[in-house]
């Protein structure tokens, strides 16, 4: 049996009244589904308005009907779709603006390396294929051309600034050339590299020289970064979170590290289960706002800052 479907407009969205025709009148603000007399759904006002704002969720009602001929229905599948392919068009022009800041060298040397376009410089990265943390990720990137494209709203002149799992240093060299006073930190096996990417690219370019220090996750915190002298601007993090066993350990990192004006900067690339899990226990110590997303890389950047204990 066919279903029907009823609705009517809340007053967040506006269409000629000679749309509604007489299924819609005008004073009601709730959408009631049905075949036969069963009725499938229902949703009070709040909940309408909500789903309206949710493509996915509210497509997904409309096919639900076998029928959705009406003018009104027409126009709202159609202003979807072309919302939808805007939005998918501006995704991969960005996309395409921030891998273009990354070429392979042509010429063959002992020593292999990528180069980056950022803040006006080229920045030579020399990665190790044998491990994760010496491989510079999109998710990288991503947070590089945030930092620079957002330099006047995220000021990182004269700025404390440390950086959690730094890998190659790319972040910590774009957070540098900005002007930050830049900590680019890692665990022990990575610093070697670390260190001679950051030196061979801020060396006589930067107004403070970055320092590289060992931060394992969760680890002598407060005899490495002692709270009391923690004063950091920013903590700024890239792909740190996938499957690996120190989740918690991280998350206490990232409480040790910020004070109640410390803002973070994280690009996070979404793979598994895991990943919701951990934003959703983040969110329990920080207030966490979608800064961008790129749909195509299944990367969302997240700006948050510490809950105000007092008043949790």
């Amino acid at each position: 049996m066919p279903c029907q479907l009823f609705f009517c407009l809340p007053t967040s969205v506006r269409l000629p009244e000679a749309e509604l025709g007489p299924l819609f009148p005008l004073g009601l603000l709730s959408l009631f589904l049905f075949t036969g007399d069963q009725c499938l759904e229902f949703l009070l006002p709040g909940q309408l308005d909500a789903m309206l704002f949710n493509r996915s969720t509210f497509q997904e009602m409309i096919k639900k009907t076998s029928i959705y001929s009406h003018p009104l229905i027409d126009h709202l599948m159609e202003t979807e779709v072309q919302e939808e392919a805007r939005e998918d068009h501006d995704d991969k022009q960005v996309v395409s603006e921030i891998m273009a800041r990354c070429f392979i060298p042509t010429l063959v040397t002992s020593i292999s390396w990528e180069a980056f376009h950022f803040v006006g410089h080229e920045i030579r990265i020399t990665e190790a294929m044998d491990c994760y943390g010496a491989v510079v990720w999109p998710s990288a990137l991503v947070l590089c051309y945030f930092l620079e494209t957002n330099a006047k709203q995220y000021n990182m002149v004269d700025k404390n600034v440390i950086e959690i799992g730094a890998g190659t240093g790319l972040v910590s060299i774009v957070a540098s050339l900005l002007g930050a006073r830049v900590t680019a930190t890692d665990l022990p096996e990575l610093l070697g590299n670390l260190q001679y990417n950051i030196s061979c690219n801020t060396k006589m370019k930067c107004k403070h020289l970055p320092q590289v220090k060992e931060l394992s996750w969760g680890v002598a915190l407060d005899r490495n970064f002692p709270r009391a002298s923690n004063s950091f601007d920013y903590v700024l993090a890239a792909d740190v979170v996938y499957a690996h066993p120190f989740l918690e350990d991280l998350l206490l990192t990232f409480d040790h590290l910020c004070k109640e004006t410390t803002i973070v900067l994280w690009a996070m690339k979404f793979r598994l289960e895991k990943e919701n899990k951990f934003v959703d226990r983040f969110k329990e110590l920080f207030d966490l706002e979608e800064v961008s997303s790129f749909p195509s890389l299944n990367i969302k950047l997240y700006k948050a800052m510490k809950k105000n204990r007092r008043n949790a």
